[in-house]
């Protein structure tokens, strides 16, 4: 499949009337064993759960959530350590955010779900897929991380990676160059640097308005886990075949139900190779969306595109 032009919606992307709209939308919440769970739960009908990624919350969603509540009940949780939500228990892996999932869906009495997952949340919606299939209707994973992980070498003097794994999350937080010179930003609420993280990594393309910038960036440096993140995307391997962190679990056929899997041309977080692994390893299952001239957030980048195809898919 071809790549998709997104560049015709930059016209009134970002003279969005909704921005107050937006910025307002409530959260609730709800305990889910040790944890307290914060979301948003807008519209009606079919219901579609919303899983953000790494640097987010539910709250990235909302442009998305405006387009889709008309014709879907939209739940959007924030994981837990991200966003309102609590963190009393920390995680090693992309299993356990995945069981929240769960947990949070049968406390809402939900049975199954349409799931659409962002960048680390497309690897949890993989994994709630092969670990409770009859929660999954199907999977829209939006430049979602790859199914044999998101490893984090150690680095050299030059700052190189030297391919070789970390031993323990303590060292990998030691990491000088993608995890380190993190979290001070994040400890000390330093929107500026994260604004310029955002801009460096995520926003190639089109940028938000600065109203939506603030509100999102704000929402980026509620998260406490961070380490606990990058540790749990360096050891998920759902392949079979053993990697540098991980020995291959196999569970990638575990996964029963259709999925779509966007890349964008121009994503350097979530490169098209990695995606286009997903693809090629959920065979059948899969429908690869290729984007032009998107990077890592479609949300921003080509939003009604990307409504458009999530409708589709969801038919």
């Amino acid at each position: 499949m071809g790549y998709r032009a997104c560049s015709e919606e930059l016209v009134g992307l970002y003279n969005r009337k909704e921005m107050t709209r937006i910025s307002m939308l409530e959260k609730k919440f709800i305990d889910i064993g040790k944890e307290k769970l914060a979301y948003l739960d807008e519209g009606e009908g079919e219901v579609i759960v919303l899983i953000h990624g790494n640097m987010s919350s539910s709250v990235h969603f909302t442009p998305l959530i405006e387009n889709l509540k008309d014709s879907y009940r939209c739940v959007a949780p924030d994981l837990r350590g991200f966003g309102d939500s609590s963190y009393n228990n920390r995680f090693d892996s992309l299993d356990e955010l995945a069981e929240d999932t769960k947990l949070f869906m049968d406390k809402l009495g939900i049975e199954s779900a349409f799931i659409v997952g962002w960048s680390t949340g497309g690897g949890i919606g993989l994994k709630l897929a092969a670990m409770y299939p009859e929660k999954v209707k199907k999977l829209f994973s939006i430049e979602g991380t790859g199914h044999r992980g998101y490893p984090i070498f150690k680095k050299d003097a030059a700052f190189q990676s030297t391919g070789e794994p970390y031993a323990t999350k303590d060292e990998m937080a030691m990491d000088m160059v993608q995890v380190a010179p993190m979290l001070p930003i994040f400890a000390n609420k330093d929107a500026a640097t994260m604004t310029n993280v955002w801009k460096a990594s995520i926003y190639l393309v089109n940028e938000p308005t600065p109203e939506e910038s603030e509100l999102w960036i704000s929402e980026t440096l509620k998260q406490r886990n961070l380490v606990d993140v990058d540790w749990s995307l360096a050891v998920l391997n759902m392949s079979e075949v053993d990697g540098p962190y991980s020995k291959g679990d196999g569970s990638i056929k575990q996964v029963k139900c259709p999925v779509a899997l966007t890349t964008g041309d121009k994503d350097i977080v979530v490169p098209p190779a990695m995606i286009e692994d997903n693809a090629n390893a959920l065979g059948e299952l899969a429908t690869l969306i290729r984007y032009e001239n998107c990077a890592h957030s479609p949300l921003v980048d080509c939003l009604d595109t990307l409504t458009t195809d999530i409708k589709n898919f969801f038919i």
